[in-house]
């Protein structure tokens, strides 16, 4: 069994094999912000914090209901302080006392990533069921886009905030993930009077981090610099607050949001996948959630949710091209396939 750089394992016939070595990860040779994978984990989960935790020797197991995968799902930095498979065992039983499906949390293609835990899974039957990459880039360059006119900003997800946000009759639940982490705002760009914001965001401000996500545009508001004046204000918050770098998350097939950060100095960091346990229920839509991602309808979507700005992109952001896309999301993407136009990584 052969686990190439992307996690995916390959049988090979031992009679094909004249030699083979663990191939080390490339060093890093990217633009943007540099950091380890194991800090943008920790940085990435903060950012979208789940209800409940506990920790599994150096793993961390993650519920929230089943609100997103990124919030319902174990992140395994570190030794679990068991064999692998006593390991997935106490995985399986934690969440099944839930009533959830067990997920694992991996990620290829960077240094101190987790190459071989995505062949040691696959091996033993657990299914990918989403795959994302998170970028990084420079807040300044961001702030710089735009200068935030009319943007209102807060701590908390209001009612209009709320009437925006693609994902309709959020729970209890689901508003303490979206106002969890180390400081968080929200943006809103208001609407025509008595109707919907125009535009909202969303980001969380970490250390020298600030991670955006949901940001979502009125479809009818498009091609008008409103998802980047979101971001700009978003930022500029961030940089007051003393944070230098920025992150999100985007699916891997979603050209439209990859050519949008791209513009805006974002280069991908790592990916990372979530791995189903083997005749664990698929979640439904509301499972998931992304950072960062565009949907193909045209409707861009951001990171932060689980799913692509949490399981959407799990979890999603996006500025400028954005606004001719359409709007930015959190990156949801279901188990199932697209949503409301939108597209989700987990």
């Amino acid at each position: 069994m052969i686990t190439r750089r992307d996690g995916q394992s390959v049988r090979i016939a031992e009679s094909a094999l004249v030699a083979g070595k663990v191939v080390p990860a490339a060093p890093a040779r990217r633009r943007g912000p540099a950091a380890s994978y194991e800090e943008l984990a920790r940085v990435c989960s903060r950012g979208w914090q789940p209800l409940e935790t506990e920790r599994l020797g150096e793993w961390e197991l993650r519920a929230s209901g089943g609100f997103t995968r990124r919030a319902n799902s174990v992140l395994p930095l570190g030794d679990p302080g068991l064999p692998l498979d006593a390991a997935l065992t106490a995985v399986r039983r934690w969440y099944g006392e839930r009533g959830l499906p067990a997920y694992v949390q991996t990620a290829t293609g960077a240094e101190g990533t987790q190459e071989l835990l995505c062949g040691e899974l696959e091996r033993r039957g657990w299914v990918r069921e989403v795959t994302a990459e998170v970028w990084t880039g420079g807040l300044a360059p961001v702030a710089d886009r735009a200068e935030g006119t009319g943007v209102v900003l807060s701590r908390q997800a209001d009612e209009a905030w709320l009437a925006r946000y693609q994902r309709k009759g959020v729970s209890e639940v689901a508003l303490r993930v979206l106002g969890g982490g180390p400081s968080v705002w929200f943006a809103t760009a208001p609407g025509a009077e008595g109707e919907a914001p125009a535009a909202i965001g969303r980001c969380v401000v970490d250390g020298r981090w600030a991670g955006f996500a949901a940001v979502e545009v009125d479809p009818g508001r498009r091609r008008q610099g409103l998802a980047t004046e979101v971001m700009a204000a978003l930022a500029r918050r961030a940089l007051a607050e003393g944070a230098s770098a920025a992150w999100l998350q985007v699916e891997t097939d979603n050209e439209v949001a990859r050519a949008l950060y791209a513009a805006l100095g974002f280069t991908p960091h790592h990916a990372y996948h979530h791995y189903r346990a083997p005749d664990a229920p698929t979640p439904g839509a509301h499972d998931h959630e992304t950072a960062m991602s565009t949907g193909r309808s045209g409707a861009a979507t951001a990171a932060g949710g689980q799913e692509t700005a949490g399981a959407a992109v799990d979890d999603r952001a996006t500025a400028g091209a954005a606004d001719a896309a359409g709007a930015v999301g959190d990156g949801r993407r279901c188990a199932h396939g697209r949503r409301s136009g939108h597209r989700q990584p987990g």
